[in-house]
């Protein structure tokens, strides 16, 4: 199996999360992935997190697929072994603070030269141009200033974080979208390579549904809303009898009516005045707490299964527990066994999404460092003296 993205060379100059993650998904369909590391110390994430032997089990998982080179990029040996790689590339993956890869000597007006049908994906806080091009720009700060941290937590408290890193996660999807659309451009003939601009604050920002004409049109501001879905009534979190929490959205007019009747309400299931969206939302509050009432009598069980029988969307909150037993997870090989350095067994997230005729798949997990250094160069047209050499030089590892 070579996957749908097989020929297709990505030469990664990232670190931590934005730009590993894109080419991690470049890597598990198919793509050849020389990600270039810091000789000695590599990518940061290989110590970040829980760690198995010395090395983060995060960095297994992003990092699958990939081929590893140690590579000094402030030697000029190395710098030109960089470029050599570039040349010979469909898509470089950076995100380096704007000016950064031009302070290589790996700017576009270089890269572009060497390579026309180069597909350059550029990562950063805030975009490539701009007043706040030069910022420092981490995906905690792209999540405050694209409007996600505003609209999450409960009302009562501070603006929280989503519990994952889910604006470098972001970045990083758009960036994946932004290349693709340029490979296809360059693939079918229709022009040369060109820049994807990703900035971390505007991916986040792109999730923002219609924040912006509402608050145009009227106003107003859509702020933090604990469990429930801002102006969709009901949808919403509700504590069972076992102190478990259940999601349940009724928030269409037929299932709204469905929901009410199995609640034991009727009477709001026949009230003309909730038939709709628009007369349910003044009154949250009422129907939220008749819902409540009822899951507080029952149990998690009772409850889904009550829910289910009469068609109504609604579901549990899942821990990393609940999730690596779920059968329909594991029906979906979303969970995948694999093997660490030493022979320890541990289980992974699987491939998403799921492609009929040409699948993703995981060919080895995250490498150690240097792992792939000659083989890539041989690649590359160098001798094995010359790779020797330069490893003796300290430009390579």
């Amino acid at each position: 199996m070579s996957g749908p993205l097989a020929g297709i060379r990505v030469v990664e100059f990232g670190t931590l999360i934005a730009a590993p993650f894109a080419a991690r998904l470049f890597a598990e369909f198919g793509a050849e992935v020389i990600k270039i590391e810091q000789p000695g110390s590599g990518d940061p994430l290989r110590t970040w997190r829980k760690l198995h032997e010395g090395t983060s089990v995060w960095w297994y998982l992003q990092s699958r697929n990939k081929k590893s080179i140690a590579l000094d990029l402030k030697s000029p040996e190395g710098l030109a072994i960089a470029r050599d790689l570039a040349a010979s590339a469909d898509v470089v993956i950076e995100n380096f603070k704007p000016g950064g890869m031009e302070k290589l000597g790996l700017g576009w007006d270089v890269l572009s030269k060497l390579n026309p049908n180069l597909t350059l994906v550029r990562i950063s806080g805030f975009g490539q141009t701009g007043p706040y091009r030069d910022k420092s720009g981490f995906g905690a700060i792209g999540e405050a200033m694209g409007g996600l941290r505003y609209t999450t937590g409960s009302p009562d408290a501070p603006p929280a974080r989503v519990g994952v890193s889910i604006g470098d996660s972001l970045a990083s999807l758009h960036g994946v979208m932004g290349a693709l659309m340029s490979l296809l451009r360059v693939k079918t003939g229709q022009g040369g390579g060109q820049i994807v601009d990703v900035s971390l604050y505007e991916s986040v920002f792109n999730m923002m549904e219609s924040t912006v004409p509402e608050y145009a049109l009227d106003g107003q501001i859509r702020t933090r809303s604990g469990g429930s879905l801002p102006g969709i009534t009901p949808s919403n979190t509700y504590e069972t009898a076992d102190g478990q929490y259940a999601v349940i959205a009724g928030n269409s007019n037929a299932i709204f009516k469905r929901l009410m009747n199995v609640i034991g309400r009727p009477d709001l299931a026949d009230d003309p005045s909730l038939a709709h969206n628009d007369g349910r939302v003044p009154q949250t509050a009422m129907i939220d707490q008749a819902i409540s009432d009822w899951t507080g009598k029952l149990g998690m069980d009772d409850v889904l299964a009550a829910l289910e029988a009469a068609d109504v969307p609604s579901g549990r909150i899942y821990s990393v527990a609940d999730i690596v037993s779920d059968p329909h997870f594991i029906a979906r090989d979303m969970i995948l066994p694999a093997t660490l350095p030493g022979g320890a067994e541990v289980k992974m997230p699987g491939i998403s999404p799921k492609l009929s005729e040409t699948p993703g798949e995981v060919k080895w997990q995250g490498p150690a460092l240097g792992a792939h250094t000659d083989e890539v160069l041989a690649g590359i047209g160098r001798s094995s003296d010359d790779i020797a050499r330069l490893r003796e030089a300290g430009v390579v590892e």
